[in-house]
């Protein structure tokens, strides 16, 4: 039956809401001459769509109306907004939209946001970006907090938190700064208000999503993401260490584990997707390069697709050289595979297609419009059907589109149509309704009832309609769709109701149904389970009505393939999860102190949320393991708000365990013991203003360490970067160069520690030079003092009467992967070194390498004295003699190589094919060879200082500010304080 609903010119907008039987229509006519809606109509119908009824006169004859509500936990609350530009006032009903009440606001709305379960609890956000509360569905608004961030505002999700009036928002300071804060829906106060996470954050940034917050604070020019998991303290996420993010969207946030896209420093149309452990801090890679674009407003669509209905499925466009190919995935991630393609098309005829070169290719756009299709569609109460549209062959394309089906979750794939179609689920997928996508008008739509095998065409009007939406049904047991459109450009809107319950005679009995196995090319134990789903049987003609759901879950025996390499490892092509080149296993016990325990990684994590049991699962699960006991080395005294001032009269606080002295540079120092239990630590008030040196040292029964801190009480300054060369010769004066960020903060005091003086040299220059009398490491301090800032930088340089140098070079496809940072440089530099040792079983002792600012990537090798006692020089010279004959030798031979990452071997060569030592025994010839390495320092500076604000924040402390200061304890070793980074 056709309807007619209204003689308003087409150019009106419409707003549908449905609930069982009643449908409300809200449309708008907008006049493009004046700008502005000039007229607006409500209607309502009762029997789904069959008659309506105009409400004009109940809500207002002159009244605008623009946005229509509806309360998510009772349908029947309703809400209507009028039009801002003529009056700001709201209509309630509690009927499903029968009768109304208006109430006048002092604001004027831009968005609303519902409670989850509290039906009367809403938050208006209003266009002088304020936030409301009301408990009334919007009889009477208090204002919450001004200065908010558009749409950055959020309800406490039920169950994370105890009280479930918690208000989470983002909110501008005066100065214009970013805050995370959270209050109670009646009372945001300073007072009672709570900031989660410390300090500022980007504007725009807080998303609450599930179990998570996130936020993100950028720090010299690059990005760092945080994370709170169940709303404890924020984590930094961590990423592999080289993906240095410039973007990143969450995508999903369910079953307890964060589905991430990162475009990372070298990708500009691409995203990498990472999936996270259970707490959302450790991240690891699921897929590569996957396209994105960007929609009309400007905002970031990643192709991905996840499967509705089943769990861990997703689909993918992934990019491979200039080609973007569809992937899929049943495990969230763990294993991809490219679709196979249909056997026959539609006609008929063999599809010849060999997988890999030849795929099926699907677009993966939903639409953001709810009454037209997008490129593709699967539903909840459907599992394993999915419709979408694409093409058959070596990439994807944008032309030459056809409509494909699967009915076994991906598995295989049929074509239905060969133009793009609109696909409706009616009766829970029982019925499949297909209207073309075409900008002429048609009367025409097809159905299917046996999962798209076969199509029935249907006329659905008697005179042919442009159409421009269609309607669904918002019920689980009805079969009704309405089909809206016009019958010309001048016309009035025309909805057509489309009924299909005449087509059944009966309910679907237990008998009409048959077990369906989801499973991956014949693989049953999807995501540590098998699972049997009901399908109504092809041939059977019956009205599902409500979807009778999964019919078993069966858990299945864990295999290797239930687990993903954990955080730090790689899979290689034999299979297994290998430690990546910058990730360091043993670097997890170092955190822990004796006594405790810590998980030790067997370089593998079971997918989160896969239900496997027994088999290989305890051998592939972290094992609990004691900290190691351990002499105290790497002690370090820091500031827990990493600043380098106290406040006369004001606390430090000193956090230790074990034994432990500290003398705190004023005449005064203690001694404790057994401090484990202590939480508040070491505290201390200076009385008198200076600087002072506070010491403190640590023992067990293995040894002891101590460790300097040197307190000032004093513009904003971000980061000081002490520049210096690698190696140096023994009474040669060395230039040691402070490089600031920002360049220009002011007046400027430098004080300089070198080695153990215990007197620093104070100079009002950024550069110094200095001479060192003993052989072996030294270390050089500056502290920058701008206004009450101070900022180090601490730097180790190796000293030797005699070295040699050697340039080496690499294959170029290690330039693909060079991030021109100065971690990177660092870890490649250690590795270098590793290979040049087993390569050429050297010691460690001998070798320094340092990795050079820029590309083509070059590295410095440095060859290194070791004296023993009595040896003389010239005994020194020959042995560097001969071992640089050997490094070269093997260099020559490509014998020294190393492996960035699966299927990516670099070769180590010498860049200057000389057996020759490339550096004198003379101070002068040594002196030359610290120059030209302190010359690319600078070529890469900037790069480097840029950095580094990533990774130290501001020893800033204003003044009347307390300090608790912080000692730590590091395991380093010794032997790694010789690989040197610029």
């Amino acid at each position: 039956m056709l309807h007619y609903l209204s003689h308003l010119d087409r150019r009106v907008t419409m707003i549908f809401f449905f609930c069982l039987q009643v449908i409300l229509i809200l449309t708008k006519l907008y006049d493009y001459n004046l700008g502005s809606i000039t007229e607006s109509s409500l209607w309502r119908s009762t029997d789904y769509g069959t008659t309506y009824e105009k409400l004009n006169d109940k809500v207002g004859l002159k009244t605008i109306l623009s946005y229509l509500y509806v309360c998510p936990t009772n349908k029947r609350k309703i809400m209507l907004l009028t039009d801002p530009e003529i009056e700001s006032s709201l209509l309630i009903s509690s009927d499903e939209g029968a009768t109304y009440q208006k109430y006048r606001l002092n604001f004027y709305i831009h968005s609303m946001l519902f409670h989850p379960k509290q039906e009367d609890w809403i938050l208006a956000y209003s266009q002088d970006q304020k936030l409301y509360s009301s408990v009334e569905f919007g009889r009477r608004w208090l204002l919450l907090q001004e200065n908010v961030t558009p749409n950055r505002f959020y309800w406490s999700r039920m169950g994370t938190t105890k009280e479930p009036d918690i208000v989470h928002l983002e909110a501008k300071t005066v100065d214009g700064h970013a805050q995370y804060v959270t209050c109670r829906m009646q009372n945001c106060s300073e007072a009672v208000r709570s900031k989660p996470f410390p300090g500022y954050i980007d504007t725009d940034s807080l998303i609450v999503q599930d179990d998570y917050v996130f936020v993100q604070l950028t720090s010299g020019g690059r990005p760092h993401y945080y994370v709170s998991y169940r709303r404890n303290a924020f984590a930094q996420m961590k990423l592999p260490k080289y993906a240095l993010p410039k973007d990143m969207h969450v995508i999903s946030t369910d079953e307890n584990q964060v589905f991430a896209a990162v475009q990372e420093w070298n990708q500009n149309d691409t995203y990498n997707l990472y999936i996270s452990d259970t707490r959302g801090i450790y991240f690891t890679l699921a897929l590569e390069n996957v396209k994105s674009s960007r929609d009309l407003e400007g905002n970031v669509m990643i192709d991905l697709y996840e499967v509705a209905g089943i769990k861990g499925m997703f689909l993918a466009n992934k990019k491979i050289d200039n080609q973007v190919k569809t992937f899929i995935t049943y495990n969230k991630g763990r294993d991809w595979h490219l679709l196979q393609a249909p056997d026959m098309d539609l006609r008929g005829n063999p599809v010849h297609c060999l997988l890999p070169y030849c795929s099926l290719h699907l677009h993966l756009k939903v639409s953001e419009n709810p009454y037209t299709s997008g490129n593709i569609a699967s539903r909840d109460t459907a599992p394993g059907i999915i419709v979408a549209s694409g093409n058959i062959g070596t990439e994807l394309l944008d032309n030459d589109i056809s409509m494909f089906i699967s009915s076994d979750a991906g598995n295989t794939w049929r074509q239905i149509f060969e133009e793009e179609h609109s696909v409706l689920y009616l009766d829970q997928g029982g019925v499949l309704v297909a209207i073309k996508h075409t900008s002429l008008p048609i009367r025409h739509l097809w159905l299917s009832f046996d999962e798209g095998r076969s199509w029935s065409k249907y006329s659905f009007t008697s005179i042919p309609l442009f159409v421009d939406g269609v309607l669904g049904e918002p019920g689980e047991e009805t079969l009704i769709m309405t089909v809206f459109g016009h019958f010309s450009h001048r016309s009035e809107w025309q909805l057509v109701k489309v009924d299909y319950k005449s087509i059944f005679d009966r309910r679907c009995a237990e008998d009409d149904y048959r077990p369906w196995q989801l499973h991956s090319q014949g693989e049953a134990c999807i995501m540590g389970a098998k699972r049997v789903y009901k399908k109504r049987k092809s041939e059977k003609k019956c009205m599902q009505g409500r979807y009778a759901g999964a019919m078993a879950s069966e858990p299945c025996v864990c295999t290797e393939a239930d687990f993903d390499c954990d955080y730090g490892f790689e899979r290689h092509s034999n299979g297994r999860c290998l430690p990546a080149f910058w990730f360091n296993p043993s670097s997890l016990s170092k955190d822990c102190s004796f006594g405790q325990s810590y998980l030790n990684s067997t370089g593998y994590r079971k997918v989160v949320s896969n239900n496997c049991t027994d088999g290989v699962r305890e051998k592939y699960t972290a094992k609990p393991q004691q900290c190691p006991g351990k002499a105290p080395r790497g002690l370090r005294v820091v500031t827990s708000d990493g600043t380098l001032t106290a406040e006369q009269g004001h606390n430090v606080t000193f956090m230790v365990q074990s034994i432990i002295r500290v003398d705190f540079g004023d005449g005064s120092a203690v001694s404790y013991a057994n401090l484990s239990s202590t939480e508040e630590g070491i505290k201390h008030v200076y009385q008198n203003v200076g600087i002072f040196r506070v010491t403190a040292q640590v023992e067990n029964s293995l040894g002891t360490d101590s460790a300097v801190l040197y307190l000032h009480v004093n513009c904003p300054l971000e980061h000081v970067h002490l520049s210096l060369p690698f190696v140096t010769t023994k009474n040669k004066e060395v230039n040691a160069t402070a490089v600031l960020w920002p360049g220009q903060v002011g007046t400027l005091t430098y004080i300089w520690w070198f080695g153990n003086n215990t007197e620093p040299l104070i100079t009002l220059e950024g550069s110094i030079t200095f001479a060192f009398s003993a052989e072996g490491m030294n270390t050089i301090t500056v502290q920058v003092s701008a206004g009450n800032t101070i900022l180090q930088d601490t730097k180790t340089i190796a000293v030797y009467e005699q070295f040699h140098s050697l340039r080496l070079s690499f294959s170029p496809n290690l330039d693909e992967y060079n991030p021109d940072i100065p971690e990177w440089r660092r870890d490649i530099s250690r590795v270098i070194k590793t290979a040049l040792v087993e390569a050429t079983s050297i010691s460690n002792k001998h070798i320094l390498v340092a990795v050079l600012p820029g590309l083509p990537t070059y590295a410095e090798l440095f060859i290194l004295p070791h004296k023993d006692a009595g040896e003389e020089d010239t005994q020194i010279t020959d042995d560097l003699q001969q071992i640089s004959d050997i490094l070269v030798q093997k260099l020559n031979q490509n014998s020294v190589q190393f492996d960035l990452k699966p299927g990516v071997k670099i070769f180590v060569h010498a860049a200057h094919l000389s057996a020759a030592p490339l550096t004198d025994v003379t101070p002068s010839h040594s002196g030359s060879a610290m120059l030209m390495l302190l010359s690319v320092v600078f070529v890469g500076l900037a790069v480097f200082v840029i950095y580094k604000f990533k990774r130290y924040g501001s020893f800033l402390l204003p003044c009347h500010s307390s300090v608790r200061v912080v000692v730590q304890m590091l395991q380093l070793n010794p032997m790694e304080l010789i690989t040197c980074v610029i």
